[in-house]
């Protein structure tokens, strides 16, 4: 039995940090970081059946051209994407009322619709990118068995010599999208390539403010990375996160992201909320018609 110090439920039955319980979540979910991008898909929906919100996940569940889907926001960063994965598995793989794990386990689909910054002058604002690989260059998945079971060693090997990377910041991990769920959502506008995770916006990115960074180099060595015509394409917050936990667990998860920045470039779009709405419109079309 899991003790109720490691699966916390809140006095309603409802898990701790989502606040939800098991009937109020689809087994197709699309996470978003920002909790006001939840609103504005599910503002697409036919019906809303279920609303909560708890500090900075927010939830929507309704139809949508007959499809049940919900809708999470994340928050930003791995940490993040380490809790909601983890309670929405524990809401349909652990029964709630014995603690234990259940005999027949359900496998989810999770749509990452984000944001992120092209590190390809070829890949422009407003353009869309499926990532085929996540690369992690946090170290949250290094607290899980098995991670090497999933990950890709080999082009994890020839990332490290490439970036001659840092030790001191633990080894990256490289792992791929869930392949079903791929083929239901890849189209001909869309990009695809392996998108960088970094645990921060600023010196994990290479931003420089006031303080300096351990490498300067580090967007020059992604942007010029290939391996078996394999290329960084993008690079953002919660991708490997979402792919390592569910992978590990056994669900498909597919990120999709609308390009705002390009940084090679140094170009930014000129209106985020429109190239928003482009991948909202275009991912919620793609899921009711595949998915």
């Amino acid at each position: 039995m899991i003790q109720e110090s490691e699966l916390i439920l809140n006095p309603d039955g409802s898990i701790y940090h989502l606040n939800l319980k098991p009937e109020q979540v689809a087994t197709t979910i699309i996470l978003v970081g920002d909790q006001n991008r939840v609103a504005r898909i599910s503002s697409h929906f036919e019906t809303i059946e279920h609303q909560v919100q708890k500090r900075e996940f927010c939830t929507h569940t309704g139809t949508y051209k007959g499809k049940r889907l919900s809708v999470i926001s994340t928050g930003i960063g791995p940490d993040n994407i380490d809790i909601v994965i983890n309670e929405l598995d524990a809401l349909f793989n652990i029964d709630l009322k014995t603690r234990q794990p259940k005999k027949h386990l359900t496998s989810l689909n999770f749509i990452r619709f984000g944001t992120s910054g092209s590190l390809q002058a070829d890949i422009p604002v407003d353009s869309f990118v499926l990532s085929s690989f996540g690369l992690g260059m946090d170290n949250m998945m290094h607290s899980y068995l098995d991670l090497s079971k999933i990950s890709e060693k080999e082009l994890e090997d020839a990332f490290i010599k490439h970036t001659q990377w840092n030790t001191n910041k633990g080894r990256p991990y490289i792992v791929s999208c869930g392949q079903e769920l791929k083929e239901k959502l890849l189209s001909q506008e869309v990009f695809e390539g392996i998108t960088g995770t970094a645990p921060g916006f600023y010196g994990p990115q290479g931003r420089v403010l006031r303080l300096a960074v351990q490498d300067t180099n580090l967007n020059d060595k992604l942007h010029n990375f290939s391996h078996n015509d394999l290329r960084v394409t993008n690079l953002e917050m919660e991708t490997s996160a979402i792919y390592g936990l569910s992978k590990l667990l056994g669900h498909q998860a597919v990120s999709l992201n609308v390009i705002i920045a390009n940084r090679a470039s140094g170009t930014f779009t000129k209106d985020t909320k429109q190239a928003v709405e482009k991948l909202i419109v275009f991912g919620l079309n793609q899921i009711a018609k595949n998915v």
